[in-house]
């Protein structure tokens, strides 16, 4: 007989060992589960022992020429449904398809193959026909139909094999058994035990309703998964079942149960959730292995840690499920905290289906597996915890091989870079030093082979933005020129390898230069004009502030004391931190992101700016012109050269400045300045602008000592309203005050 077995997505392999302990053989895996053969010893072992399968069918009949639904039916008609039920028992038909072109719907090649059944059936039995019930069907029939070929079984499991029957009253999220067993499966637990013969201590600080270590129980003891609760299985319906034999499996299955020391943990810091699990646990016959307490992970004590080394494997909240990303980001923070601290030694498994939320544990992965967990996909993050001696002596081996690869002379290519790098510090870092200034650009593609851009903070930190390689050049000649740059960066600064921060730059459209890149959420604090910002060289493309307009922030400061300041286009409010350090009366920023408008605001709490009088708005800039009335004596505004948004029409610099500069210029007090900059290279101001208000171009003035090698990086003009020109109000302007962001 041929067996086809399912499964979640990514545990096949799972399911094959399975099928080969059942007995199975000829055992060949396809995507979504395995086909083995055996006879119907092997079907009952498999039934009571498998932890990962969701269905068990045996394969009946296949017909590789379907071309049509009709077909369908007639194929099914020859089918000797007679052999598998009588009229005394009910049925239902399920269906998986892929790829079938003459089925719009997949429930109507289940209804065909419901009508060819009845139809057989009617006509074998005089008329007389088995009812069909979805809900509690004796026996049930299964297509699976792709392209062409069309495979019937029939269910010996019946469906949702995997539920064990343990659970009772539940918690709001769920693991499913088979994916909490297959996360065992991958797991350091499981091969230590298998390796060893010996079971580490295992904690699920976040158990919930219990599920992944009541499996590890089941698993480590050898309990059946099938035999937890009593069930009939449909395979008792069908006459190829011998009662005998399914009574001598099951006495041998029981005999293999066991009783090993185990050192089960399961904490939560829901009273109900624990009282769940444990019920759960005592229906599962495991309760008297598993220790259950009440505890918030995020506030544990070096008392509460299980004695020895162990394993974590666990499901921590995450933002689907709590609804709060914020609530879950410091979540995922205070465990990473609570990993290293208290866990030296401990290997760790966590599932999460929002890959971000890795990135605020602040610990590199050894490896991952992918799963899906009720249609979401998730991911397995594995960990090992190193302890204070063994992240010593890893520094210690970091320093030795850092000494042995400065102590290697530089290839010619990389003594290149370094000479011109070198030959650049000598010539800034004494006018830098004069001007205070601690972050600055050091190498900006000087040489056609080096195309990258390299700026460095405080003198501990390097970003290195590597432009994109056109498609001419060999990709292996791009990675080696980068790897001879990032040698004689190192070389040439003095900073350490690993916090040299490699990206790398392609050009920008639309809100690309705003997309993440990584989540770590990791910031380090810059100085810049007796200011402090945060910046941040994983995330993003850029850090949080752009280096080159360090002259511009600046003057602004000179220019807002007693200044009402409206900085459009904000991003993380570098310049709101110079206009409120200026001495400002009042400021505004702009932005359409979330992120960098909170970013914003620890900015300017940063530097003690956290008052009533600065106020953030998540909006468009332009939308926010047309839509407040608000007059401004210092307006900044930066806009990228191209941006779009759902309320309005694309945004490109030089095509649509003149009409922002208005709208703009309908904000300004008389008296008052604006300060428009943009960075597209090409950029020509509108004749228009300049026949309408006072203009003047000081972009050489912005252009920093360490930017004068690109004198168009930015480009930077003081607009003014003319002393005789008043600045009329459209009547087509909507007038909404809008609420500022709390």
């Amino acid at each position: 007989m041929i067996y086809y077995a399912t499964s979640g997505l990514h545990q096949s392999d799972i399911l094959a060992e399975e099928a080969r302990l059942a007995g199975g053989d000829e055992i060949k895996v396809s995507t979504s589960g395995v086909h083995f053969t055996g006879d119907v010893a092997v079907a009952y072992r498999f039934l009571l022992t498998t932890h990962t399968a969701t269905r068990l069918l045996l394969g009946i009949y296949q017909d590789d020429d379907i071309q049509s639904s009709d077909e369908l039916y007639d194929a099914s008609m020859m089918i000797p449904w007679e052999e598998w039920i009588t009229p005394d028992l009910s049925f239902a038909v399920t269906i998986t398809t892929k790829s079938v072109r003459y089925l719009r719907h997949s429930n109507f090649g289940a209804l065909r193959l419901k009508d060819a059944i009845v139809d057989r059936l009617r006509e074998h039995f005089d008329g007389r026909r088995p009812n069909v019930d979805r809900d509690e069907s004796d026996v049930l029939f299964h297509v699976h139909l792709e392209e062409d070929t069309a495979t019937w079984f029939v269910d010996l499991s019946g469906q949702s094999h995997h539920k064990r029957g343990y659970r009772g009253d539940q918690t709001d999220a769920l693991l499913a058994e088979h994916l909490a067993f297959s996360i065992l499966y991958r797991s350091h637990w499981r091969k230590s035990a298998e390796e060893s013969g010996m079971f580490l201590p295992l904690l699920d600080p976040f158990c919930g309703s219990g599920t992944i270590i009541i499996e590890a129980a089941l698993w480590a003891t050898k309990r059946a998964p099938a035999l937890v609760k009593a069930r009939i299985f449909p395979i008792f319906n069908l006459p190829i079942h011998d009662i005998d034999l399914y009574e001598e499996i099951v006495d041998e299955v029981v005999s293999h149960i066991q009783e090993p020391n185990l050192a089960i943990y399961g904490w939560d810091v829901s009273p109900k959730a624990v009282r769940i699990a444990e019920e759960a646990a005592k229906a599962a016959g495991v309760d008297h292995l598993i220790t259950f307490e009440v505890k918030d992970f995020t506030t544990i004590t070096a008392e509460d840690i299980p004695p020895g080394r162990g394993v974590i494997i666990t499901d921590p909240p995450y933002g689907m499920r709590m609804g709060q990303w914020e609530e879950t980001r410091h979540l995922y923070r205070s465990i990473g905290d609570s990993l290293s601290e208290f866990f030296g030694g401990w290997n760790v498994s966590l599932l999460t289906a929002d890959d971000r939320l890795l990135g605020q544990i602040d610990l590199k992965p050894d490896r991952t597996n992918a799963f899906n967990n009720g249609g979401i996909p998730c991911t397995l993050a594995h960990y090992y915890i190193y302890t204070a001696e063994e992240k010593a002596e890893l520094r210690k081996e970091a320093e030795e091989r850092k000494k042995e690869r400065l102590s290697q002379p530089l290839n010619s290519g990389a003594q290149m870079a370094y000479n011109r790098l070198i030959k650049n510090l000598k010539e800034l870092t004494p006018m830098m030093e004069k001007e205070g200034v601690t972050n600055y650009r050091i190498y900006d593609a000087d040489m056609i082979e080096y195309n990258a851009a390299i700026d460095l903070y405080e003198n501990r930190w390097i970003s290195l933005a590597e432009y994109a390689a056109p498609p001419t050049v060999d990709p292996e000649d791009a990675a080696r020129r980068l790897g001879e740059l990032i040698d004689a960066t190192e070389r040439a600064t003095g900073v350490d390898r690993e916090n040299i921060f490699v990206k790398q730059r392609t050009i920008q459209k639309g809100l690309d230069q705003y997309e993440r890149q990584a989540y770590t959420d990791q910031f380090y604090i810059i100085n810049e004009n007796d200011a402090r910002y945060l910046v941040n060289f994983t995330d993003y493309l850029d850090t949080g502030i752009f280096l080159d307009h360090r002259p511009i922030r600046k003057y602004i400061s000179e220019l807002t004391d007693h200044k009402r300041f409206l900085n459009l286009f904000c991003y993380t409010a570098t310049a709101t931190v110079q206009a409120a350090k200026g001495g400002a009366l009042s400021t505004v920023s702009v932005d359409t992101s979330a992120t960098y408008l909170d970013w914003a605001k620890k900015n300017m709490e940063l530097n003690g700016f956290g008052g009533m009088n600065h106020f953030y708005y998540q909006s468009d800039s332009i939308s926010f012109l047309w839509e407040t009335y608000d007059r401004y004596d210092v307006i900044f505004c930066d806009p990228p050269t191209y941006s779009n948004s759902k309320s309005r029409a694309p945004f490109e610099v030089q095509r649509d400045h003149r009409s922002l500069i208005k709208a703009c210029m309908m904000h300004l007090d008389p008296g008052g300045v604006l300060i428009f900059s943009c960075n597209y290279r090409s950029f020509r101001m509108d004749d228009a602008i300049y026949d309408e208000f006072d203009v003047e171009e000081i972009t050489p003035q912005t252009i920093g000592t360490d930017y004068a090698r690109d004198p168009k990086i930015h480009h930077a003009f003081l607009i003014r309203e003319r002393a005789h020109v008043a600045i009329p109000v459209p009547k087509q302007r909507r007038v909404i005050r809008r609420k500022p962001i709390d």
